[in-house]
């Protein structure tokens, strides 16, 4: 029946939710709303609203939501139409006539309803009778409870090939072929698809019986036969647009907050069984965009507890590159993983359902799963192995659609890999060198090997560096009991700058050889290399106090790292202008102040030296050496 947009809104507006939700629930009025303890999930104080203007009504404990139609479908049961034509009845409409081709696919939709309840029927039945013996002693073998068995509908499909066609007699032989109970092969006689299994109905949201899975129950007389088997797609069932469980389990989900998904369908009937009912699974098939958008509509992060062995650690990482494009703000993905080798129902069995809880109670991020998942996947003792890493990340990151998830994705991962590739040297323990004397400690000036020194003066003089790089290196020559305290920044400076990197490579050697937290400058036999005549900072200065050159020369250190991070972020966001012109313009200026703010920090490091240079001048004007010619009258 075609019902239009806008008839279906002319219908709420005619009429009164809280006249329509007034018949089953107490109201309250509030203010311009009423309020009432939620039908939905038990409660004691009213967190249900109902907005007559609006037209909705919400739950702010369970997150229910809809409108008038939706109340008569979600808390009543009624179908979808019969909804529509109760509350056109009250609203003095009249229901569109109805399409002749649709109401033909409608009329067939609900003959094949009709064969899968019968089918249904006939299961329950047959597994009460002698024929069911060897499922109901499977059953009692994983330790269902009788609940369990009725709420979930088990049933039984005897053996013979041609028994649900004398069963279901009532239908045409093709409506049990279309609604997948039979199979049609050309040149020979239909035959049952279900045959000795033990028998499970799948429902769609509403809860009706769409089609079945079947789990074998003598897998060593027919050894080659699928362990589960489940109805083929038809105009009632499609597998990639269906979850197992979810008219159960989305109730359950409203008061608990979560929703877990499971392999296969008696992973999640084992959860129900231990007392777990938010749990789904899907239908022989990795999980699909829709049924992730599905799983959205219930919880915005889902958690995925597939089991422990390889097989379910693969299918964890499909759902995850399913969902990368998908992801957006507030949605994503959680991930359990099972100890290996076990499935839910092993772990409850093994260890109670206190494992599994405390489990689901912290699963871990999308994020943290991809990038275990990665390192783990194949060897990382080289430099090339290790570059595969990265690429492997950086393409999964690509992936991501939405701007600014995908560009946090690419900060974290990098980050994670730069950690993992490139770790901090170890921080050596201080030991001061030279001897102690009345009035103070007398550093004794460190002395290096003949080939350190011949390397580090190699270094030193050769390279093209700027003005910053020369002055931490000299810096450091003239305080290398520094160069252990900014170890790790002056590695990463080294990976990141070609120019610099022998020089301080060999700093830090030379460090090593110096028993480390030196306090006099660097001993080389012709002298130390005096800086370029152009570089202006304190630390360099043989009168500046110690702690203050010390201090400065940090400063230093933290500007040169800085340096490359802040290019490196300018070229992207300038890289970034064709396919996100406006936040690139944005990140670009904020880069730019930024980068305006360094440069004012190096100046004012020279213009303290300018400035000490100038008192020190004018200190010796005032206060001349004797002898110098001046008047000490």
């Amino acid at each position: 029946m075609a019902l239009s947009p806008q008839w279906l809104d002319e219908l709420r507006m005619r009429t009164t939710l809280s006249a329509v939700i007034g018949r089953t629930v107490r109201l309250t009025k509030a203010g311009r709303e009423f309020k009432a303890c939620c039908p939905f999930h038990n409660e004691k104080t009213p967190s249900f609203y109902v907005n007559d203007e609006k037209g909705f009504y919400h739950c702010f404990g369970c997150e229910a939501h809809g409108d008038a139609i939706r109340w008569l479908t979600d808390q009543r049961g009624m179908p979808f139409m019969d909804a529509v034509k109760e509350l056109a009845a009250e609203a003095g409409m009249e229901v569109p006539a109805p399409d002749p081709q649709a109401a033909k696919r409608a009329e067939k939709r609900a003959s094949l309803h009709d064969v899968t309840a019968a089918a249904q029927d006939w299961f329950e039945a047959n597994l009460r009778s002698a024929d069911g013996a060897a499922a109901r002693a499977y059953l009692s073998r994983r330790g269902f409870s009788d609940k369990t068995m009725r709420e979930f509908g088990f049933g039984y499909a005897p053996q013979n090939r041609q028994a649900s066609k004398a069963a279901l007699s009532r239908f045409d032989q093709q409506m049990l072929i279309e609604a997948g109970m039979r199979i049609e092969v050309e040149g020979k006689d239909p035959y049952d698809r279900f045959r000795a299994r033990l028998m499970l109905p799948i429902h769609d949201a509403r809860g009706r019986v769409i089609a079945f899975g079947g789990r074998i129950l003598d897998s060593e007389s027919n050894p080659n036969a699928p362990k589960y088997l489940n109805s083929p797609d038809t105009p009632l069932f499609d597998k990639g647009r269906t979850l197992y469980n979810l008219h159960r389990a989305a109730p359950a989900a409203r008061q608990t907050g979560r929703i877990i998904v499971v392999e296969g369908y008696m992973d999640a009937i084992a959860l129900a069984n231990a007392g777990i009912a938010e749990a789904v699974a899907p239908l022989g098939t990795a999980l699909t965009e829709n049924q992730i958008e599905l799983l959205w509509r219930q919880v915005e992060r889902p958690i995925l507890c597939f089991d422990g062995d390889n097989a379910g650690q693969r299918a964890a990482m499909r759902a995850i590159e399913r969902a990368l494009p998908m992801l957006r703000p507030g949605h994503s993905l959680s991930i359990v993983r099972l100890p290996a080798g076990m499935d839910p129902d092993d772990l409850i069995r093994e260890r109670g359902v206190s494992a599994i809880e405390e489990m689901l109670s912290s699963p871990a991020s999308l994020l943290d799963t991809l990038w275990e998942f990665e390192k783990a996947a194949a060897p990382l003792n080289s430099p090339e192995e290790k570059a595969g890493l990265k690429a492997r990340l950086m393409d999964h990151v690509e992936a991501i659609a939405h701007p600014d998830i995908r560009a946090l994705y690419k900060r974290e991962l990098s980050q994670r890999f730069s950690d993992f590739a490139f770790p901090p040297r170890p921080q050596r323990e201080f030991k001061p060198r030279g001897e102690w004397k009345k009035g103070g400690f007398k550093a004794v000036s460190p002395q290096l090997s003949a080939d350190a020194e011949r390397r580090l003066k190699h270094a030193i003089e050769g390279g093209s560096r700027d003005t910053l790089a020369s002055a931490v290196i000299h810096g450091m020559l003239r305080h290398p009991g520094e160069i252990a305290r900014h170890e790790a920044a002056l590695a990463r400076v080294a990976q990141s700058d070609r120019n610099v990197g022998s020089a301080i490579d060999s700093l830090l050697a030379a460090a090593e050889t110096l028993d480390s937290h030196a306090q006099s400058p660097i001993s080389l036999p012709e002298g130390l290399p005096a800086p370029p005549a152009n570089i202006r900072f304190a630390f360099l200065d043989e009168g500046t106090d110690p702690v203050d050159a010390c201090e400065e020369l940090a400063e230093a250190v933290s500007l040169l790292v800085e340096r490359p991070a802040l290019e490196a972020a300018l070229a992207a966001a300038t890289a970034r202008f064709e396919s996100d012109p406006e936040g690139a313009f944005v990140e670009q200026q904020q880069l730019l102040k930024r980068k305006l703010e360094f440069e004012a920090r190096l100046g004012q490091m020279a213009s303290r030296k300018a400035a000490s240079a100038t008192a020190k001048d004018s200190d010796a004007a005032q206060d001349p050496e004797p002898g110098s010619g001046a008047s000490t009258d």
